[in-house]
């Protein structure tokens, strides 16, 4: 179902016509990504905090051996938002997707987009044999925990600190 094809919505929301496509990243996309996970670092209070250039992100989602997958929300063929995972292992849980960013841009909150990105990517793991999907939020970030908190089988834990090296 995701080789490539576009799912389609339609939104009856506030916004005047919206017509929704999602769809897999493409190479060319990786400039408005870009400029998409810059607004992400801002929201998140963190301005400063990207380190990889266009070129590194590009040749780690496309090029001979790529790390990550996006799923991309357009309207008109703007990209207004992205769901951005990758393959990890659980040795408890087996092939486990993790979500690092979902992203709407501002202007498109509250109009169905980062539900379809999310359902999309439910949908992405139950087709590749995942066993289910992970991902962080921060705790600060109330609007994202209640949004998570809207769909069935939904797990936040508590009492996790996480660790990174460099």
């Amino acid at each position: 179902m995701f080789a490539g094809e576009n799912i389609r919505f339609e939104s009856s929301t506030s916004h005047p016509v919206m017509h929704l496509h999602i769809r897999k990243a493409k190479e060319s996309d990786c400039g408005r990504l870009m400029e998409l996970i810059q607004q992400l670092a801002t929201f998140e209070k963190e301005p400063n905090a990207i380190q990889v250039n266009l070129e590194h992100f590009t040749a780690c989602g496309f090029g001979p051996s790529p790390c990550w997958e996006a799923f991309v929300a357009t309207e008109e063929d703007m990209i207004v938002g992205f769901a951005l995972f990758y393959t990890r292992y659980s040795t408890w849980r087996g092939k486990r997707l993790y979500l690092e960013d979902l992203y709407v841009t501002e202007n498109y909150r509250n109009q169905q987009v980062g539900k379809q990105l999310f359902e999309t990517l439910q949908q992405y793991a139950q087709d590749h044999g995942y066993t289910g999907m992970n991902w962080q939020v921060l705790e600060w970030n109330i609007d994202a925990i209640r949004f998570y908190k809207k769909f069935e089988d939904i797990h936040l834990e508590k009492g996790w600190l996480n660790g990174y090296w460099k």
